[in-house]
């Protein structure tokens, strides 16, 4: 890669003297979405997906829970779309041909992929086209009359290849993480939900014929010789950490969190006024709705050695204590039945409903034998010292992606086009 000292002045900042400045529509056929009629939405629903918008971390939204046949409005497999309205400027690829809705826009051009990366890095200037007073949108002429840089053609082919090979290693390593995690997730439903963890002979205990007694407290059976205890009586609720006020750390805010995820991709350093504490191996329980529903759940790997965070106070803190697991507390914070729990019992007016503290004073949990936490113990170790690892190679390759992006697309930095 080079520099390019060439420059010419255009309205959103300066570009290669050899790049042309022109609006969207020379360059892609838009498509702006339809919304069906209103008696559609109480009708038997088949034929093409209809998709309404995207969320504000990129994902398509909803999942295709609506279909119909009467929306005209279409984006092919492959087309890029555009979020219109509430939020402005979200942008991802259709997964399948669909119908789109009024919160959507579809862009075609002969390089789809350059598109996308040219609204990821001038958002903001698309998002200042925004009108409205109860929610903001664009029309399609707000988009297609925007002007825009666009290099030669196999310019562009040679900036998506360095952005979209980055973009596709955070991909597999987020793949992996995913997989990583879902291991665990099934050794422990086998092993202390289903009860079929290897007895003294390598056997599934249940499925092999293993003693199980009714628990009345539970209203249930439990392994035979298994301790009934108190959340709070064998896993440590809020722990205490030193951290003195004033002291910069750490904080993770609710919005750090991706749903049914592990692992932390963010945060912020920040003064240290409140707030829950913790370090490496706590688990981060989300206590306010809908947070807690949509899996906001982490397990602590991105403090260094003795360092210790913070959080947002809608979290709750748990680490290990009569239970000497923290891959086991995390997972048992995970079971719909702590989940569901936890729901049920929180309290507040609606839409601000949060977990009281006391519930763990008085939930009840099963006690596994200590052995048996150690193998699971030594089985996870692995697999989330690779799920972090994975994730801070995620966080550096992001990093140099959201740096070379704006430079890459404005010609700051210049792309040989031999380079393949």
């Amino acid at each position: 890669m080079k520099s390019q000292t060439k420059l010419k002045q255009t309205e959103i900042g300066k570009i290669p003297e050899d790049w042309r400045f022109e609006e969207l529509d020379k360059h892609a056929k838009i498509t702006m979405g339809q919304s069906p009629e209103s008696s559609y939405y109480n009708s038997i629903r088949n034929g093409t997906p209809f998709l309404q918008g995207i969320r504000t971390f990129g994902d398509l939204y909803p999942k295709y829970d609506t279909w119909t046949t009467k929306v005209t409005k279409f984006a092919k497999k492959g087309s890029l779309l555009l979020s219109v309205r509430a939020p402005v400027g979200e942008v991802n690829f259709a997964d399948q041909d669909i119908c789109i809705g009024r919160g959507l826009m579809s862009i075609d051009g002969k390089n789809n992929k350059f598109l996308f990366y040219l609204f990821k890095a001038y958002k903001e200037y698309v998002t200042s086209k925004e009108t409205g007073t109860v929610y903001g949108s664009v029309s399609r002429d707000d988009i297609a009359k925007l002007q825009f840089p666009f290099p030669r053609d196999i310019e562009q082919k040679s900036i998506v290849k360095i952005l979209s090979d980055l973009d596709s290693k955070i991909e597999l390593n987020q793949q992996m993480n995913k997989t990583l995690e879902a291991i665990g997730k099934a050794i422990f439903k086998h092993w202390f939900i289903d009860f079929d963890f290897p007895n003294e002979e390598g056997k599934p205990y249940k499925s092999s014929g293993g003693k199980m007694v009714y628990n009345e407290e539970l209203g249930r059976e439990v392994p035979k010789g298994w301790e009934v205890k108190h959340f709070s009586e064998v896993i440590e609720v809020n722990p205490k950490r030193e951290l003195p006020k004033g002291k910069m750390a750490k904080k993770v805010s609710m919005s750090d969190l991706n749903p049914w995820q592990s692992w932390i991709e963010s945060w912020v350093l920040e003064e240290y006024k409140s707030g829950p504490r913790f370090s490496n191996g706590d688990t981060l329980f989300a206590r306010i709705t809908p947070s807690l529903e949509n899996g906001k759940i982490a397990f602590v790997t991105i403090m260094d050695n003795n360092e210790t965070g913070f959080g947002s106070t809608e979290f709750i803190v748990f680490s290990k204590n009569v239970i000497s697991s923290n891959f086991y507390i995390f997972h048992l914070c995970r079971t719909e039945e702590i989940r569901n729990t936890a729901i049920s019992a929180m309290t507040g007016t609606s839409g601000r409903q949060r977990v009281p503290d006391d519930l763990f004073d008085y939930l009840l949990i099963t006690l596994p034998p200590s052995i048996l936490i150690d193998k699971f113990e030594k089985i996870c170790s692995s697999l989330f010292n690779q799920i972090a690892n994975n994730a801070k190679e995620i966080r550096t390759l992001s990093q140099i992606r959201d740096s070379l992006l704006p430079k890459l697309m404005s010609g700051k930095i210049r792309v040989p086009v031999e380079t393949r």
